[in-house]
């Protein structure tokens, strides 16, 4: 059976907006431009990586509310996240029609947000897998430290991670042993890769690159969006921009059954032209 891989960013991709937005950063008081704000601004002035300031901001802000640090209390937010339209019963449904074209669909998370968050919504079950920022927790289950930052440079080794079959986040052997492409469990031509914006270019145009396809998303509901990423088709970055519309007989939706198609008929291809080779 052909193994296909749907990796996706989360934010602005499989729901609107930041995670953090949903549910933390109104129980710490503030709003989101002033949340972004103090994390962009400390990554400025210490000359830091965004991802860590935000992650320290996020601990820093519940500290000072007194609020949980424990991983369930950052799932239980994670239930107040909101998806684009079509994106619950999107798996399934895709899943079910590669399954009737012999593909099996498997689908992870390639996320800047937290991953305690992203395991508390309605839709986590659905991954093989979720690559995303994390905490580190102390013998009480309180979160002290980040123990996985993922920005959008070193966001392009889950991919790797994905094509040679490594789970782990710690395990660094595996994923630089050689290993013929032909034994890979998911070649990079049977990705497709969705992302929303400039933090995803570096992997959309990775998995584009080596022969798989990449779709950049945008909110329908955000005018202009279109004709923005459309610069990213012209700059080779993507193959296709699609609205953030997951339900049946949407763009999205017809696009990514014909990619899944065109994998199917390749491979017959490859087949027949190892049997002529053999003959």
């Amino acid at each position: 059976m052909i193994t296909v891989a749907l990796i996706y960013d989360f934010d602005g991709t499989l729901a609107p907006g930041n995670m953090q937005e949903y549910d933390f950063i109104p129980a710490v008081g503030k709003s989101n431009i002033e949340f972004w704000h103090e994390a962009n601004t400390l990554a400025e002035e210490q000359d830091a990586d965004q991802v860590l300031t935000y992650m320290a901001r996020m601990l820093q802000a519940a500290q000072s509310k007194g609020l949980s640090l424990r991983r369930e209390a950052f799932r239980e937010s994670g239930r107040n996240v909101t998806f684009f339209r079509g994106v619950e019963e999107w798996f399934g449904r895709i899943n079910r029609y590669g399954a009737e074209r012999g593909v099996r669909i498997l689908h992870y998370v390639n996320s800047s947000g937290l991953k305690e968050i992203i395991e508390g919504t309605a839709i986590a079950h659905e991954f093989k897998n979720i690559y995303a920022c994390s905490f580190l927790y102390n013998v009480d289950g309180i979160a002290y430290w980040p123990a996985v930052a993922v920005n959008y440079t070193n966001k392009t080794q889950f991919i790797f991670k994905i094509n040679k079959g490594v789970e782990s986040v710690f395990d660094t052997k595996d994923v630089n042993r050689f290993m013929e492409e032909s034994k890979r469990p998911v070649p990079f031509s049977r990705m497709i890769y969705f992302g929303d914006g400039t933090t995803d270019i570096p992997c959309m145009k990775l998995v584009k690159n080596f022969g798989g396809h990449s779709i950049a998303v945008f909110n329908p509901e955000v005018e202009g969006q279109r004709h923005i990423l459309n610069d990213l088709i012209r700059d080779n970055r993507v193959n296709h921009v699609c609205p953030a519309d997951y339900s049946e007989q949407s763009e999205i939706d017809v696009v990514v059954k014909t990619i899944i198609d065109k994998i199917v008929l390749d491979n017959r291809l490859a087949e027949l032209e190892v049997a002529n080779d053999n003959a």
